[in-house]
């Protein structure tokens, strides 16, 4: 299914349609304020693996991050996070960034191993936000790469939902996507190191 939202005003008749695939188990295709995505309910295990099948990674290896709409989730799934780091993520999100933290005990039950570190971010985009929102709980998601050597991200709803309708029941469209991948931050040191540069600049 391509389902068209409208990016600025999400109509929530649409987006409790994909809601509803999102709590059956089902991987939906969304947009950020970077790339496009797949994702799912973090809290479905056989969705979890599904998107691991889809992406072609186990799921103890997978490096997905988890998709917030505000800060208050960090404590649920993260650990240490000092007030320096706080600040510089309630300063720049939402935004596109991916912060890496330490995570605590929540996260292996999703990713099967005693994983130690998760990526959160809270992108800069309302249909983004209005999912996690309604879904109750952040979403697993991981960027979508393009096939083309040149190309890293497909920017085009409808090129996307041509490559991945046999394998995803949702694919949003919410207009044309960015080809910049999201800044990532690592946090779990004593200082903040970027370690891939990406649409965001850091203030």
């Amino acid at each position: 299914m391509l389902l068209k939202i409208h990016p600025e005003n999400p109509n929530p008749h649409e987006i409790s349609i994909a809601i509803d695939h999102l709590k059956a188990g089902q991987v939906i295709i969304y947009p950020t304020d970077t790339v496009y995505a797949l994702a799912c309910d973090m809290l479905n295990r056989k969705a979890v693996e599904r998107l691991c099948q889809i992406k072609g990674v186990k799921p103890e290896q997978a490096n997905f991050s988890l998709i917030c709409n505000n800060l208050s989730h960090l404590s649920d799934y993260t650990k240490n996070v000092n007030t320096a780091t706080y600040k510089l993520m309630r300063k720049s999100l939402p935004g596109p960034f991916t912060f890496i933290l330490n995570a605590n005990a929540n996260v292996p039950k999703i990713f099967k191993r005693n994983k130690k570190t998760i990526g959160i971010r809270i992108p800069d985009n309302n249909i983004a936000m209005k999912l996690v929102e309604e879904l109750g709980n952040p979403l697993v998601s991981t960027s979508i790469h393009d096939k083309d050597e040149i190309l890293e991200y497909t920017t085009d709803p409808e090129s996307i939902y041509s490559r991945y309708k046999d394998r995803v029941e949702v694919t949003i469209d919410g207009g044309y996507g960015n080809n910049i991948a999201s800044t990532i931050i690592d946090c779990t040191g004593e200082e903040p190191l970027i370690v891939r540069e990406g649409r965001g600049i850091l203030a």
